[in-house]
């Protein structure tokens, strides 16, 4: 029985009881929740329905609980209910009603996890969206793993979503950036303000490559060449890095097309509509205080030359423009004092910004060797990049450490710890499932062991303590799915993961799924294998959520 099945159940009792006793049942929910109780001593499951609706009714929460209790106890595959503190109900199942999860899941395969919970919500979700003035550094790197993460949870809880990269080709950095390709191109230092590492000579004689006229140009001409063909190059590499990480892009949007277009025109006029602008000393302003921000905000200087915030709100607008309701932006740690002026800026525009607009802040990364931090890069010289880190311990290894903590504390990542094959490196610990329970399957079809018909499968035998711990946290997965999806928490899933692969390992410690020399296949083998078969499927369903691959072998 699925915990959304005994729900259900639970609702059904809940309904008779109210035909019974001539209550209202227009007060009864929908549908109902069950919960996992942390003391797993208190019953497989736990319902807080009787306390919900007591005050509704009139009607003492124990004595409402009794009468669920009562209602609920003769339910099939329900083994007991009892009633704990103020109106609690703790549920215990019969053997044969938990066991047939490891049917449920095995014959649901992918889809096992997945809801719509969010069906309906239209989210455009932007992450990454670094400068195209060099390599994705590990900040960056993080939110390619939790925001692709991110986007495969809302997915999978229904949500509408479109991934967007924020492409940077105008404005002051894309100008420095220019100038330190020509001065390598010169064989010049870099100039004070401008980027070193060794990519930007790799980039300058890329340019020199592709347009041999170049060298021939004054610098004003070279350095708009330099320009359009570094960031084209440099942009080319980012997509490459991000690709061979696992994270694709539904759309790639160009700063410049905001200015082509007149988008911040459109912005500013539609700002104006709402009565949020006001000139002063030449400058054209957005009252953002009205809406809690510190101070108002330039849009348009006084020489005519637009801020970075205009684009800002003009981009904002457009996504709201392609229809999305809800907007998610995950920023660095760096960009904190942003949230104000943003949420302010989505209210100007007459939206609510709790509901609009949402923006994530994610804290720093180190990347330790040794016990002691990276301070560089070989090739980008300054800070440690995406490839830096793929290096050290690997695409699945990197995509898992920065996706298992919460986005909003600050990690170190141990070269060392993640480059181990033993069950302390987590990301080891869980794929080593994935590979033992393919290794089960494979051993079990030589010794000829197979799960036979669903009809013949007889889930009642599945009755060890270990079996029913495994699952307990086998049943656990949607609701955590739903749980980090909605909470924006890709590291509820990599933690629900190790719980999972504890519970894996314990119960193949404990129970024997294969059968030993001669020894004649029976229905416990087979019921195993069933249970066996439904982890594999959910530390796969997990992984792929996380971006991270699920090994048949290791």
């Amino acid at each position: 029985m699925t915990p959304a099945e005994l729900a259900s159940v639970v609702l059904a009792a809940a309904h008779a009881v109210f035909a019974q006793r001539g209550l209202d049942r227009a007060a009864l929910p929908a549908s109902t929740v069950v919960e996992r109780p942390r003391n797993p001593e208190h019953g497989d499951y736990a319902s807080t329905l009787a306390l919900q609706l007591s005050k509704k009714v009139g009607v003492p929460p124990r004595e409402l609980a009794t009468a669920l209790a009562d209602e609920l106890g003769r339910a099939p595959g329900v083994k007991s209910v009892e009633i704990a503190g103020p109106g609690f109900l703790n549920i215990r199942l019969d053997a044969a009603a938990a066991g047939q999860l490891a049917r449920v899941i095995v014959e649901t395969g992918a889809e096992y996890g997945r809801s719509d919970r969010l069906a309906g919500e239209k989210i455009n979700l932007e992450f990454v969206s670094a400068n195209p003035t060099g390599p994705v550094h590990i900040g960056g790197v993080r939110w390619a793993a939790v925001g692709d993460a991110l986007s495969r949870l809302l997915r999978a809880t229904g949500a509408d979503v479109g991934t967007e990269y924020y492409f940077n080709d105008a404005g002051s950095q894309i100008d420095r950036f220019a100038r330190s390709l020509l001065a390598a191109a010169k064989g010049e230092p870099a100039p004070e303000d401008g980027y070193g590492g060794a990519y930007i000579a790799e980039i300058a004689a890329e340019v020199q490559t592709r347009r041999p006229e170049v060298r021939s140009l004054d610098d004003d001409a070279a350095q708009e060449v330099f320009r359009v063909e570094g960031v084209a190059l440099m942009f080319d590499e980012i997509r490459t890095s991000l690709r061979d990480f696992g994270v694709e892009f539904d759309t790639y949007f160009n700063e410049k097309d905001l200015h082509d277009r007149g988008e911040l025109d459109l912005a500013l006029n539609r700002l104006r509509e709402q009565g949020h602008l006001y000139e002063s000393e030449g400058a054209t302003w957005l009252r953002t205080t009205d809406f809690g921000d510190d101070k108002d905000r330039v849009l348009r200087k006084s020489n005519g030359e637009w801020t970075y915030f205009a684009a800002d709100c003009a981009y904002y607008l457009d996504k709201r423009e392609r229809g999305f309701e809800r907007v998610v932006i995950m920023l660095g740690a760096d960009h904190h004092g942003y949230i104000g002026r943003m949420k302010a800026m989505s209210a100007c525009f007459g939206d609510d910004p709790e509901r609009n607009l949402e923006i994530l802040i994610g804290q720093l990364v180190n990347l330790l060797r040794d016990g002691a931090p990276m301070r560089m890069s070989k090739r980008a010289g300054t800070v440690i990049t995406l490839e830096d880190l793929v290096d050290a311990i690997g695409v699945d290894a990197s995509r898992y450490a920065l996706a298992r903590y919460s986005s909003d504390s600050p990690i170190d990542i141990d070269i060392e710890l993640w480059t181990r094959a033993t069950r302390d490196n987590p990301v080891y610990y869980v794929q080593y499932v994935a590979a033992r329970t393919a290794s089960v399957g494979r051993n079990a079809a030589d010794a000829g062991l197979t799960r036979g018909d669903a009809d013949a499968f007889r889930p009642e035998l599945l009755a060890n303590e270990k079996e029913n711990e495994l699952l307990k946290a086998l049943a656990g997965f949607p609701a955590t799915v739903a749980t980090a999806a909605e909470l924006r928490g890709p590291h509820r899933v990599a933690r629900y993961l190790e719980d999972l692969a504890g519970a894996y390992h314990r119960f193949y410690d404990e129970c024997r799924i294969l059968p030993r020399g001669d020894e004649e296949v029976t229905d416990l083998h087979r019921a195993r294998l069933w249970l066996n078969d439904a982890t594999r499927t959910v530390i796969a369903n997990g992984l792929y959520l996380l971006g991270v691959s699920a090994p048949e072998r290791m």
